[in-house]
């Protein structure tokens, strides 16, 4: 008589029923996915001017817990034409990254100078709980953010500012400062008037009142503060000293790359000189220009009054920004829960809902091919998750006779 051999499956009872348990638990929430009609819609439903002063809200109050992130400067990769970013930053409970660019070259080829994306992601598990388009979100951010040294710095009763450089960012910049701060007249002045222009025809609505100069000492000339907002990659001096006043805040925007600066060296001299983080403004601000042991303050001193900011009417004080993960950080924060109030955003594949989080494979398995034995033991699979055999589990555990 022949022996006969019975072929049973073989895997520890203990590990499928862990295994089970794992596969049995919900599957992870879909990541959010927010566009940039998305991010316009909720300016639209909550306004211009709430939307700058909630978003600025956000960044003080994570620039006053300053303490609690793990921060870096951010990773660029430079070329002759730009440069590409990446802005990372995490407290204990979320992780934040910003992919941006800047070439200034890109109007002319029909593209933005500036374009971004970002993610907010949980540090628990690693998760990616929204992606968001950071283009029109940055320029939101970067003026709420002047906004938010300029209150801290700039004398209180200011009413005009002088706008340098007049293109995608500077109407927010414009109203910013005038929501927030209370400013009434802009001065405007751009090497190329279709600029201006546009500037113009954009807030006409509004009750600023927008003066067009004919050359950056005519803007600057008793103003309350300055912001320049230029966008040319090179070392210029978009400033110089004898243009600044007793008095003034300067808000220098567009120095934010190594070999790219607005502003005189003697400006930074006469000035008390604040910036977002330190090690990362010494490389990319106007600051790149001045030795390793000029003094600067961070901002978040002087939010959490651990540092002087404006103490006195005739100082002039100079936020020297580039632009630091934290904001980026804090605006996605606000996206995520003005998305949530509203309703908005939708629902993105980005992060596989498996049946097994270890059977990655089951999302490209042949449909003619059964699941491992885990897999099929475990019922209906989530949403999403890659097929799995319908066989009952007694077909699945073959008896082969052999006589």
């Amino acid at each position: 008589m022949l022996p006969i051999y019975i072929a049973m499956p073989c895997w520890d009872t203990t590990l499928n029923f862990t295994e089970n348990s794992i596969m049995n638990r919900p599957a992870p929430a879909p990541t959010q996915f927010l566009s940039v009609e998305d991010v316009a819609a909720i300016v639209a439903r909550v306004g211009l001017a709430s939307t700058l002063s909630r978003m600025a809200d956000y960044i003080e109050a994570d620039y006053r817990r300053w303490q609690d992130f793990d921060k870096c400067a951010r990773v660029a990769s430079h070329s002759k034409e730009g440069v590409i970013e990446l802005m990372p930053i995490a407290d204990a409970s979320s992780y934040a990254f910003k992919y941006v660019n800047g070439h200034p070259k890109n109007t002319g080829a029909g593209l933005p100078t500036v374009m971004a994306f970002g993610v907010l992601a949980d540090v628990a598990s690693g998760r990616p709980e929204l992606l968001s388009e950071l283009t029109l979100t940055t320029a939101l951010r970067t003026a709420a953010m002047s906004a938010v040294a300029a209150r801290a710095l700039a004398r209180p009763n200011s009413k005009s500012m002088a706008l340098i450089g007049n293109g995608a960012q500077s109407e927010f910049q414009a109203l910013a400062f005038h929501h927030l701060l209370g400013i009434q007249e802009i001065r405007l002045f751009d090497t190329d008037p279709q600029a201006s222009r546009k500037l113009i025809a954009n807030l006409r609505h509004t009750p600023l009142r927008l003066t067009l100069c004919a050359s950056i000492g005519e803007a600057v000339r008793g103003a309350d503060i300055v912001t320049t907002v230029t966008a040319d990659k090179s070392n210029a001096t978009i400033l110089t000293p004898e243009l600044i006043e007793p008095g003034m805040h300067i808000n220098g925007v567009g120095g934010d790359c190594p070999g790219k600066t607005e502003l005189h060296p003697d400006v930074l001299r006469a000035s008390s000189v604040f910036v977002e983080y330190e090690p990362q403004t010494r490389i990319e601000g106007d600051l790149q220009q001045m030795p390793a042991d000029f003094a600067v303050t961070e901002l978040w001193q002087v939010l959490k009054q651990q540092a002087p900011g404006r103490s006195r009417a005739d100082q002039i004080t100079l936020f020297d920004s580039v632009g630091f993960a934290l904001e980026d950080y804090s605006a996605l924060r606000y996206l995520r829960d003005c998305a949530r109030e509203l309703g908005l955003g939708q629902a993105l594949s980005l992060i596989p809902a498996l049946a097994n989080p270890k059977d990655l494979f089951g999302l490209i398995r042949p449909l003619s091919q059964a699941a491992p034995p885990q897999a099929a033991a475990s019922g209906a699979a989530p949403r999403g998750a890659a097929p799995r055999s319908a066989a009952p589990e007694a077909a699945r555990q073959e008896l082969a006779l052999v006589l």
